[in-house]
């Protein structure tokens, strides 16, 4: 051991001196509004960020939308494929849109018969109680919320369903 003790000696100083050492430490980086820079700039606005790394991920700038062609702006955006989509023909496209047309038009039977039998059940807000909802009405006044909170949702589909078929005509 004692032969070992002035290399440990050595190691100690080396490991001390390597710790005092500062590490070189990152330029301050500021945010500038929703602009973030090591610089500060000529912008009164500027904050010096506290704590942590900062990762900007810089988005895509959305295209200018198109006006309408009829010159005037109508409000409604004109959305179009890209260049690279594949092409479709008109048989095959009046096919799928066929298709689309009939599951819409099942989806909406099936949702206007599962309203009728919710609007059945709420019975106008008064429902029949059923378990132990005649014992405990808390339960039967949370069965009523949910039926409520059911029929609301439903009515939303069918409206949503009904906006989707108005597409197709």
């Amino acid at each position: 051991m004692k032969k070992f003790a002035p290399l440990m000696a050595f190691l100690m100083t080396a490991a001390g001196l390597l710790a005092a050492v500062p590490v070189a430490a990152q330029d301050r980086i500021y945010r500038c509004g929703n602009e973030y820079t090591n610089r500060v700039g000529t912008r009164k606005d500027c904050k010096v960020v506290e704590g942590g790394n900062v990762t900007v991920v810089r988005g895509t700038t959305p295209a200018a939308a198109a006006p309408a062609a009829g010159g005037g702006s109508s409000g409604q955006r004109v959305v179009s494929a890209p260049a690279t989509a594949p092409r479709v023909d008109s048989p095959e496209q009046r096919a799928r849109d066929a298709d689309a047309k009939a599951i819409l038009e099942q989806e909406l039977r099936r949702a206007e018969s599962h309203h009728a039998e919710l609007l059945k059940e709420y019975n106008n807000g008064e429902p029949d109680k059923i378990g132990g909802e005649a014992r405990n009405y808390q339960k039967y006044l949370d069965r009523v919320a949910q039926l409520k909170a059911s029929i609301a949702r439903n009515q939303s589909d069918i409206d949503g369903i009904r906006r989707e078929l108005a597409r197709f005509k």
